[in-house]
């Protein structure tokens, strides 16, 4: 690994600003940390803990085509944002219809006891996956071997 190499963010285009941002920060537990004026635009920085959101307003350009389920599949496209929680259930309750549950929730007993999921679709589109009680797998060779 290049030295000091560690995750920085990821960068989301936004049809309004302000109202990703609102989602994020109410929901997820973001804060702003910084916002870079270009003049006409501006980029807003969220953070939670080492994880970083970019926001950009994506103007008048073409909306993507919305996304199902878990997300989208073809290759060179994000899949999803994932989170952790205690519960789905109470950050279901939580969000209420502020957000469209695309997928789930599911359980996943069958691979870890307690493993729950749902996904939901963000304010520009973009699904988000909220978790609960995956845990890595200690048995696991590191080497994938």
């Amino acid at each position: 690994m290049a030295a000091g190499l560690r995750w920085s963010h990821v960068g989301l285009n936004c049809a309004d600003q302000k109202t990703t941002e609102e989602f994020y920060t109410r929901y997820f537990g973001f804060t702003r940390a910084r916002v870079v004026d270009l003049g006409e635009a501006q980029i807003v920085f969220l953070r939670k803990g080492d994880a970083y959101l970019e926001l950009f307003a994506a103007g008048g350009r073409e909306t993507a085509r919305p996304a199902d389920g878990d997300g989208p599949q073809a290759p060179g496209r994000m899949r999803h944002l994932a989170f952790q929680t205690d519960s789905v259930d109470a950050f279901l309750a939580e969000l209420g219809d502020a957000a469209e549950v695309t997928l789930g929730p599911l359980d996943f007993d069958d691979f870890i006891c307690g493993w729950r999921t749902v996904w939901v679709r963000d304010p520009d589109g973009v699904i988000v996956e909220v978790s609960q009680g995956y845990e890595d797998d200690s048995t696991h060779d590191k080497d994938g071997a």
